[in-house]
């Protein structure tokens, strides 16, 4: 398991593929490590001709906790967000994009192609927007522009992931907790087999999922509020994915997304939610393989 120091932090990484061939760079979602990234979506780009890299984004899996800075109350600073007030943080989406920045410089890379889901496609868009000359194209997956009125999760899915597991230091706790959100924002259209959920979580779990760090990250998310400015200024070819039965994040946010981000593509799915639904998999490897190559 390789570690290394970037932007001051210590991050956890993997990599497949062929070093010679051109880097993509995957950005798992809120709080969870890069174990999270089905094995067919990594092994399918891999085998597309790509070296595909993974890292666990700060606060989660086997990357440095932020334990420093302030802390407040997620409810409070949700509120503040969508009444456009200053929420505190201990660091914002903009470092956590300059993280994946990092991992690039250690291992010499001058530029790569970007591939974020949910808070991670949020990553990277700030990454495209503010060191535009790293990324040779964007994919921003079921995510959004920080816009609060778009964004607006549906009760029972924002719960879910506000909720903690009932014993945080026990792994089976925690897998059964992600099994339990992944049930609730997962794709109606296309349900995970059970024995294949829980593994993918008991996979997360062991790597490490904590909740203290996964509130960090929203905290970093709210903070960084609404990116709209931010998104016209992208210059990378960019594709945005998104499911119309995102219960998570709404369909509207993703195209929200792909309007103000220019020449962006938007590809949606009937019956997708908030996940990567195995039988879409092959759909999601030809898109990006076909949207890297063209850039």
């Amino acid at each position: 398991m390789p570690l290394i120091s970037a932007n001051g932090v210590s991050l956890a990484y993997e990599e497949s593929g062929n070093p010679a061939d051109p880097a993509i760079v995957l950005v798992m979602g809120l709080g969870l490590p890069l174990v999270f990234w089905p094995d067919a979506f990594v092994d399918g780009l891999a085998k597309a001709g790509f070296r595909v890299l993974r890292l666990d984004n700060r606060d989660s899996g086997l990357s440095q906790r932020i334990e420093d800075g302030p802390h407040p109350p997620i409810p409070v600073a949700m509120a503040r967000s969508v009444m456009g007030l200053e929420v505190h943080a201990p660091y914002d989406l903009a470092d956590m994009a300059a993280d994946v920045a990092g991992l690039l410089d250690h291992l010499s890379i001058g530029k790569a192609h970007v591939v974020g889901v949910s808070l991670g496609g949020m990553v990277a868009q700030v990454l495209a927007a503010r060191s535009p000359k790293r990324v040779a194209s964007l994919t921003s997956i079921m995510s959004s522009s920080g816009n609060p009125f778009v964004s607006m999760a549906r009760p029972r899915a924002l719960g879910a992931i506000l909720h903690h597991p009932k014993d945080p230091d026990d792994p089976a706790s925690v897998a059964g907790h992600l099994v339990h959100v992944m049930e609730v924002i997962g794709s109606p259209g296309f349900p995970a087999d059970p024995g294949a959920l829980r593994e993918l979580c008991e996979r997360a779990a062991r790597r490490g999922y904590d909740t203290r760090g996964t509130a960090r990250q929203m905290l970093a998310m709210l903070a960084s509020g609404d990116r709209r400015d931010e998104l016209v200024t992208i210059a990378a070819p960019t594709l945005v994915i998104h499911g119309l039965d995102d219960p998570l994040v709404p369909k509207a946010a993703g195209r929200e997304v792909a309007r103000f981000i220019p020449g962006a593509k938007l590809l949606e799915f009937e019956g997708m939610g908030h996940d990567l639904p195995a039988a879409l998999i092959p759909k999601f490897v030809s898109a990006i393989v076909q949207h890297c190559r063209a850039a």
